[in-house]
């Protein structure tokens, strides 16, 4: 069984369209949902939509990651955010993958960015080049077998970079894989009114931060603040 988590803030719009998408999959899978404190009736939106569970946990992504996957049943563990678009036949891709290549311990999709402008569709061959440097994060779908997440320490319940920091431990155990097709896709959302030259240096900026050993609350402070600038 696959169990997909999805950490949530206010996405009641778009649930209802990922857990059916979901649902349709013909593979074994548990659908968990963890509330970030929603004040638009996300977690009734994911009740009604067929969610299996429905979780609150502390706000931000690395807390509700760890809440869902300490939940989670399943052999395999996939992690999506809400405003994905999944494509049809991706669980049985994944499935696939994780049945016919022992070896892999995890990995992600291949990644497009919604959207028909060209800062989305330079995103979309960005990603896919640093990729092939072995960089992906969360929106790209990451998925892990789950005696592996158990055997590196689960999620780290970090305030930003949870998905790289797993990414990483990742890595150092094992080979990892991307399912080329179908590709998911993601939203352009967060980057509407925001330059792109400012999202490029804030992503560099933000990594080389980490590297040099900043502490991830402070990060997170310094990535809400630079988006509010870029949109103002």
């Amino acid at each position: 069984m696959i169990s997909v988590v999805i950490p949530a803030l206010n996405e009641a719009a778009r649930m209802p369209g990922l857990v059916h998408a979901l649902r349709a999959e013909p593979v074994r899978l548990e659908v968990i949902v963890v509330d970030g404190g929603s004040a638009d009736g996300t977690t009734r939106a994911a009740c009604a939509a067929g969610a299996t569970r429905v979780l609150s946990a502390p706000r931000g992504r690395g807390q509700a990651l760890a809440a869902g996957a300490g939940a989670a049943r399943g052999e395999a563990l996939l992690f999506l955010h809400a405003d994905s678009l999944f494509p049809p036949g991706g669980l049985a891709a994944l499935e696939r993958l994780l049945r016919e290549r022992p070896e892999v311990v995890g990995g992600n999709f291949r990644l497009l960015f919604e959207g028909d402008d060209s800062f989305s569709r330079w995103l979309t061959g960005f990603y896919a080049l640093i990729r092939r440097l072995g960089f992906y994060y969360g929106d790209s779908g990451i998925f892990v077998r789950r005696a592996v997440l158990e055997a590196i320490g689960g999620i780290r319940p970090i305030a930003l970079m949870e998905d790289y920091d797993l990414v990483r431990r990742l890595h150092r155990v094992g080979p990892t894989a991307c399912i080329a097709e179908p590709p998911l896709v993601t939203s352009s959302r967060r980057f509407a009114g925001r330059r792109s030259a400012a999202i490029v240096l804030g992503w560099v900026s933000l990594h080389l931060l980490y590297w040099l050993g900043m502490d991830p609350a402070r990060l997170a402070l310094l990535y809400d603040s630079e988006r509010r600038e870029s949109q103002d």
